[in-house]
């Protein structure tokens, strides 16, 4: 130890006098700081917003581009392809959809997207429902409406996830974020087309009181008495590999929840039940868009730090990538042993800087290696 320490003090001595007169050591910085991930932009664009997005069961990447926050003339669900979108399944379809936002595709490779039904600058009430496309042929094969009893007048669907391993024909669980305070998991048996809403406002699915966060440099804090920023209950939800257990994230928070699908699908089961069952899987960070993997990975934005993490099985926490481009990133689909990610800029909208937009085009589409 001594030795050590001796060579230690003498090493540190030559190298200081090995420094010019007068010149000062390079402060030290977070060795966090710099960019990470080997991150690829595969497509740009400048008049639509990307957010969901899904990899069809022959590796095409569909993408939807809402029209609740911004109206466009583009594609509202396209292909991606050669940098850009091109109309899924064609351009006379589009009329079928108001505003796609979040999707997924089933294990018997059928795309489900969730459609806000309302579209920015016009004051109809919104027509929220829950869209199935055959994942091969495109062909529109269910539309399954979420008005009274599924929805509230301050609902906003959010994002989707399919079960098939209750139900007839599956199960699907939509995230209801809520503009006010009545989050909540939409239930749909999709061969009936009943929808159910489970955990309204419990302390799982609404936003954390008090809650804090920081988006591109500016301090936001959660107050519905006094808002200053877009609340944010339940948002991104998965499932596990084995579509037993459902997990979800209020967007005003850093704690994760889960609860077995078992429960959340069957209409027999009591509030105190369900409410019960709900697992606190922890703390991770400010999540929006998540996907798992086949070893049953979560992969999760992190908005505050412009980042995806991975939270592995036993929930060991790591960092995928993160880099400055990654504004507010958005949805997440897994293929070809990476991730593609949509970056809307969400957390540029003027609900959360006093009215002023912050957006900069072009919004992104990016792709992650995970090896």
């Amino acid at each position: 130890m001594f030795h050590t320490m001796v060579y230690s003090a003498c090493t540190a001595l030559t190298l200081a006098c090995m420094m010019p007169v007068g010149a000062v050591a390079a402060d030290s910085v977070d060795h966090g700081a710099a960019p990470s991930g080997n991150i690829s932009v595969v497509a740009r664009f400048y008049d639509m917003q990307p957010s969901g997005i899904a990899t069809l069961p022959d590796g095409r990447i569909v993408l939807a581009f809402p029209r609740s926050a911004a109206d466009h003339k583009g594609p509202r669900l396209g292909l991606l392809h050669n940098g850009g979108a091109v109309p899924f399944p064609d351009e006379a379809t589009q009329a079928r959809f108001i505003s796609p936002l979040g999707m997924t595709v089933d294990a018997t490779g059928r795309l489900w997207i969730v459609d806000e039904g309302t579209v920015a600058g016009q004051k109809a009430p919104p027509t929220p429902a829950l869209i199935g496309l055959d994942g091969h042929t495109g062909q529109i094969v269910a539309t399954i409406p979420l008005g009274s009893g599924a929805t509230r007048a301050d609902s906003h669907v959010n994002d989707v996830r399919v079960d098939m391993t209750h139900g007839a024909q599956g199960t699907a669980y939509v995230s209801d974020t809520s503009l006010m305070d009545h989050p909540a998991i939409i239930v749909v048996d999709l061969a009936t087309g009943h929808a159910r809403r489970v955990l309204e406002n419990a302390p799982s699915t609404r936003a954390e009181p008090g809650f804090a966060m920081e988006l591109d440099g500016q301090m936001l804090r959660y107050d519905m008495a006094h808002p200053a920023m877009g609340q944010g209950g339940i948002d991104g939800v998965t499932l596990s590999t084995d579509s037993s257990r459902l997990y979800w994230q209020p967007l005003s928070s850093r704690r994760l929840y889960s609860a077995p699908t078992a429960l959340l699908a069957d209409p027999a089961v009591t509030p105190a039940q369900l409410e019960h069952a709900v697992r606190d899987e922890g703390e991770d960070a400010v999540v929006d868009g998540m996907a798992t993997g086949p070893d049953n990975t979560l992969y999760l934005t992190d908005i505050e730090r412009h980042a995806v993490l991975r939270r592995t099985a036993d929930g060991h926490l790591s960092v995928v990538a993160h880099d400055p481009r990654l504004i507010a990133p958005d949805g997440l689909t897994l293929r070809d042993g990476a991730l593609w990610l949509t970056v809307g800029q969400w957390g540029r909208l003027p609900v959360f800087h006093d009215g002023h937009d912050m957006e900069e085009r072009p919004w992104l589409v990016v792709r992650i290696p995970l090896k």
